[in-house]
This record gives structure tokens, sequence and C-alpha cells, in this order.
């Protein structure tokens, strides 16, 4: 008896065992992932997607049935993986990203990752001039109208086009720069026309979706990485055509938490100049970093007064903080164009003690 009750309690483990693998496709997946966010979420990504992806998408949601919990996880777990894959690639390289995905999970995981990841940035519009060098990319686009050589620039790294726009005639480059921060979504039926006239010269490539390119946050990148000469030139353009435009390129191309950046002289110079009570309100909402940074480069007595005040400080409304960020911002700024103090960018600048 006691044997026949013990097989029976392992028939159903063993079925468990048995229970067969769901195989999803990738539309599958990617609507499992948009229900897991639920409506409001989802709603934000369809906002970048072109309307027969929204109509595919929303038709697999429709036909999707009860997921488990298990599957469910699953696929999250992988489109997580897929997200911190893309961006490792994007932001370090192919041999970074492999280093970063192998230490987290082991080298079987990271390589299936990665295929995963090159195989999509292969169609990325205009990845064929990754591959170009800075002085073929110059001898290509010199005669291109300047909407076409902002959209190329948009789409390579902000260090590259820094080189490109660095190249061209000085009129020429306010047109691109005022031309890029313009830039918004492009279609794809504008990308593939532009990459039909240059694939001639470089790799066929196909565009297949929609993106994201250029604007403010992108030049600002671009302008951090270019010579101060190109870059004075350019906001002198920039600020007879647009001022407002300008302001906000410059103002973007140095932040708050930048600071930690600055070498300890340099801050030593700013934090003089401010308001106590700015400093305060700015470290609000500051990282330990940034926080540690400042405190240091700061005598012991002014150190202990701020963080006495911040103690006592709440309720402080958000606006209040980057408000006070910002003015320390524009001392910072300020300090800079008199040459009292230095802000690297983007590694351009060589320090000689």
């Amino acid at each position: 008896m006691a044997e026949a009750a013990t097989a029976a309690q392992a028939k159903p483990a063993a079925k468990q065992k048995q229970k067969p693998k769901v195989e999803l496709t990738s539309a599958q997946k990617a609507a499992a992932v948009v229900v897991a966010l639920g409506a409001e979420k989802a709603s934000l990504l369809y906002r970048f997607m072109e309307p027969e992806e929204v109509e595919q998408l929303t038709l697999e949601v429709a036909r999707m049935g009860i997921l488990d919990s298990e599957i469910t996880e699953e696929i999250l777990n992988e489109f997580y993986m897929m997200c911190l894959s893309n961006k490792a690639v994007t932001e370090g390289g192919l041999e970074y990203a492999r280093a970063v995905l192998e230490k987290a999970y082991g080298p079987q995981a990271a390589e299936e990752m990665l295929g995963k990841v090159t195989k999509s940035l292969k169609h990325r519009p205009f990845s064929f001039m990754d591959k170009v060098d800075v002085k073929s990319m110059v001898s290509t686009l010199r005669n291109e109208r300047p909407q076409t050589i902002a959209l190329v620039l948009a789409h390579v790294d902000p260090d590259k086009a820094a080189d490109v726009l660095a190249s061209l005639d000085e009129s020429r480059q306010v047109q691109v720069v005022k031309s890029m921060a313009k830039l918004e979504g492009v279609s794809p039926t504008a990308v593939k026309i532009i990459e039909s006239q240059l694939r001639g010269q470089f790799d066929n490539i196909m565009v297949t979706s929609n993106i994201k390119v250029g604007g403010v946050d992108y030049v600002a990148s671009v302008m951090n990485n270019l010579d101060r000469t190109s870059e004075k030139n350019i906001f002198d353009g920039l600020s007879d055509y647009d001022q407002e435009l300008a302001d906000e390129i410059r103002k973007r191309m140095f932040v708050f938490e930048d600071i930690i950046t600055m070498d300890d002289r340099s801050v030593q110079r700013f934090v003089r100049d401010c308001d106590p009570r700015d400093l305060v309100l700015a470290l609000k909402a500051a990282n330990a970093e940034v926080a540690n940074k400042l405190f240091t480069n700061m005598s012991s007595r002014m150190a202990q007064n701020i963080k006495d005040d911040l103690e006592i400080t709440s309720n402080v409304r958000m606006k209040d903080v980057e408000e006070a960020q910002q003015r320390i911002v524009g001392i910072i700024r300020g300090l800079e164009e008199k040459g009292e103090i230095i802000i690297l960018k983007g590694g351009k600048d060589d320090i000689i003690a």
C-alpha cells in the first residue's frame, strides 16, 4: 500500500517535468511585454512606432490568451537583457558589452544576447557609416545640402560627427548644426532616399523602421566634442540666427551632474561664487558622488553649515532645485568663458599642470 501511494504521488511530478515548452514568435513576445507593461506605459511605446507596427502588435495582443506567470517572467527577463545588451553595445562598443555581459551572465548567455543585439543593429539607419573614416565622410558629404549632412551625422557617433563638423567650412557648420537641432522623428522614406544616394560609395543598407534622431540634446553631445574655435564660430552664427536655440544648446552642454568631471581647483573656484542657499537646494536632489565632490572642495566650516541646512530644509519643490542647479551651472559656464576654470569636454582637452 505504501509503495502504491508513493507511486501515485510520483506520477503528477513526473507529468509536470514533461510539460512541453511554449515556443513564441518575436511578435508574440512583444505582445506579452506590452500586456505586462499595462495600458498607460504601452501607450507611450506606441508613440515611437509606425502605424503598421502598432496594428500588428495590437493584433497579437488581441490574439493572446492567458500566459502562465513563469513564461511571462521568462519573456520579461529576455526583454530586460536585450535592453541591457543594446545599451552596453551602443554606449561602450561590442567588446565592452561582451565583458560586461560575461561578468553578469557568463560567456554562453553573453554570446546569445550579443548575437541578437548585433543582428538588430545591422538594420540601424546609416550603420554602415560606423566603418567609414572621417576623411571619407567629409569628402562624400562636403557638397551635400546641410539638411542631408545633418541627417547623416545624427545617425553616427557624436565623436565622429564632431570631427566631420569641424572639417566643414564655417558657414556650413552653422547651417548643419541648425538643421540637426531641428530634427525630430524622420520617416523611413526620407532616410531611404538619402541612403540610396550614398549606397554606391558605401555598403548597401535597408531601413525598416523609424527612429528619433538629432535634436538639441544630440547637438549638445556633438558640441561637447568640438574644438573651441569651431564651437565659438557655431555659437556666434547660431546666436545671430536664433539666440534661444543657441542658449538651449549651450545650457545642455554642461549639466549639474557633470561637476564630478571637473578638477578640484575649478570646483573650489566656482563654489566661492555660489549662493550657499543655491548649493543647499541643488544638493537636495544630487547624487552622493556630486555631493562628495562639492563637500571635499569646501572649507570644513562651509561644508558643515550646508549639511546642517540640508537637514532642516524640507518640502522643496523640484522646480526650485532645478533652478538652483541651473544658476550654479551658469556660474560655471561664465567662469569657463573667462578662462578662470576648466571644463573637460569629451576627452578633447589636454591638461598641463
